[in-house]
């Protein structure tokens, strides 16, 4: 028992070693529950000495039962020194490590994890285990101060052991040694113990001279300062400001060529104009084609002026309707989507490259989901038309038989309710492109860099965009936690005149609203 409590000092001794002479890193404090459901007492301590590597160790220590009389007992003491490679030097949450594992135990009458290796219930075992670690883990973030970790590994060791005869008593019966492969695995909690705060030297003021605007800097300098400080979205050029209230514009990335198994009639952010009965002469009088011209129109133009956006592809989808000759129908929805084409050429300067231009066809699958629709609300007399788009592949045949329903009848109400609208569209949409907005992830990465604590790595990211309203806020953070307090304050100021809340909250919590 003598050795075992030299090593618990011992262990003691170099957690406060590292607690002084790491102190200004970040330092974490953990426990493991799958540790602890073996009544096992333990706690890490953690250092991060670069942004990529940490190192801890972990000591845990079972005394239990104290009573030697007891046959059943798992008694030991654990020491494990880690080294981690995290694989993100900002959002640490994946990582690696290798630890040497030391443990001095004294067993009876228990089970190792997972039944490993067999243990005779009827003798106790006393002895030190030497083993070499590797593992995996990752870290999610809970709060400011506080983190939970999963890890997975395994262990390779050599023992050497005495053998007693019962689980309470000391006859000896001989020693022995063995090689060892035991798994390891944790669930941790981690407190990450916040940063030693800078002493405030106070000034010595005269009661007759009028030093207020020290005896404020000196008092904000005592307030814990949380700064509050939020992503910037990115500036996605004039395309992105018009897409909030036109949705006909899209990414590029949600570009999809046209093909006729599309529904283009569920696609409601496109815009459709309008054709009269069998003509692809486009009328700007027609029902609504003048409002939703222009407003195409309107977008392209304002897109193709702005230098941060570009108009990348225009597509433009020509109908018809399953009604007449097939030939005519493909010709007839060619043109339409031509004449869409060329008005809008017309009116902006717009290469033919820019265009995806597709004849339609007849729509019959916007004509079978327009069916459906109608057998879903209850008329299930369509139902015989949908089976019969479904089994009849023949175009020309399929229409015969469609008019044949029931008499005809079908078909009437078809050509009264259904068709009106397909006879006569022609489909719309614009997608664009901006060029990347990289002062938005320099923002962005420097303010992760600041709730790291690397102020002076925020501060050099940061200056190269300090031009940038939206930078102000994050560069305030970056500068007083730097020191540069009255240069930091100048730069709430401009965020929080500029409508930013963080920097509004940042003035309050600093005094200077």
């Amino acid at each position: 028992m003598m050795m075992k409590r030299q090593t618990a000092i011992g262990v003691v001794l170099l957690l406060l070693m590292l607690t002084q002479q790491m102190f200004a890193q970040k330092v974490t404090l953990s426990n493991n529950l799958l540790y602890d459901a073996t009544l096992t007492p333990n706690l890490r301590l953690g250092v991060r000495l670069s942004p990529h590597w940490s190192m801890g160790v972990t000591g845990g220590y079972r005394p239990w039962p104290t009573s030697d009389e007891k046959s059943t007992k798992w008694k030991h003491l654990l020491v494990s020194p880690d080294l981690r490679y995290w694989t993100d030097s900002v959002n640490v949450h994946h990582f690696f490590g290798i630890n040497p594992v030391y443990v001095h135990y004294n067993i009876s009458g228990i089970r190792l994890p997972f039944n490993l290796y067999q243990l005779d219930k009827n003798q106790r075992y006393q002895g030190d285990f030497f083993g070499l670690g590797a593992f995996y883990g990752y870290s999610w973030p809970l709060g400011r101060h506080w983190n939970f970790e999963a890890a997975i590994g395994a262990v390779v060791g050599y023992t050497k052991f005495d053998k007693y005869q019962c689980g309470h008593c000391g006859t000896k019966l001989g020693d022995d040694k063995k090689v060892l492969v035991l798994p390891q695995a944790a669930l941790n909690i981690v407190y990450n113990i916040p940063g030693r705060p800078r002493k405030v030297k106070e000034e010595i003021i005269q009661p007759v001279m009028p030093q207020q605007p020290e005896m404020v800097t000196a008092k904000i300098e005592q307030k814990v300062f949380k700064p509050a400080i939020s992503p910037v979205p990115d500036f996605t050029g004039r395309a992105g400001q018009l897409q909030k209230e036109n949705p006909v514009l899209a990414h590029i990335s949600a570009y999809k060529p046209y093909d006729r198994t599309r529904i283009l009639r569920k696609e409601k952010d496109a815009l459709y104009v309008h054709f009269v009965l069998g003509k692809s002469v486009l009328d700007n009088s027609f029902r609504e084609n003048r409002v939703t011209l222009d407003r195409i129109v309107d977008i392209t133009r304002q897109i193709m002026a702005d230098s941060t956006s570009s108009v990348k592809k225009i597509q433009v989808v020509g109908l018809a309707s399953v009604e007449g000759k097939i030939a005519t129908n493909e010709k007839l929805a060619q043109n339409r989507a031509l004449a869409l084409q060329h008005y809008i050429q017309q009116q902006v300067n717009v290469p033919d490259s820019m265009f995806d231009t597709v004849g339609g066809g007849e729509a019959w699958a916007e004509f079978r989901d327009q069916l459906n629709d109608e057998v879903l609300a209850g008329n299930t007399s369509l139902q015989a038309a949908i089976d019969i788009i479904d089994s009849e592949s023949d175009l020309n045949v399929r229409e015969r038989k469609l008019r044949q329903l029931d008499k005809g009848r079908i078909w009437q109400y078809i050509e009264q309710n259904i068709l009106k609208d397909q006879r006569n569209s022609g489909y719309i949409r614009i997608y664009y492109d901006y060029v990347p907005d990289q002062a938005a992830a320099t923002i962005n990465e420097a303010s992760q860099l600041l709730a790291a604590g690397r102020y002076q790595d925020a501060l050099s990211k940061l200056n190269t965009v300090r031009n940038d309203e939206r930078a102000q806020n994050a560069l305030g953070v970056a500068l007083w936690q730097t020191g540069q307090k009255e240069e930091a304050l100048r730069c709430f100021r401009r965020a929080a005149a500029q409508g930013n809340a963080d920097a509004k909250e940042n003035l309050r919590q600093l005094g200077n609203q």
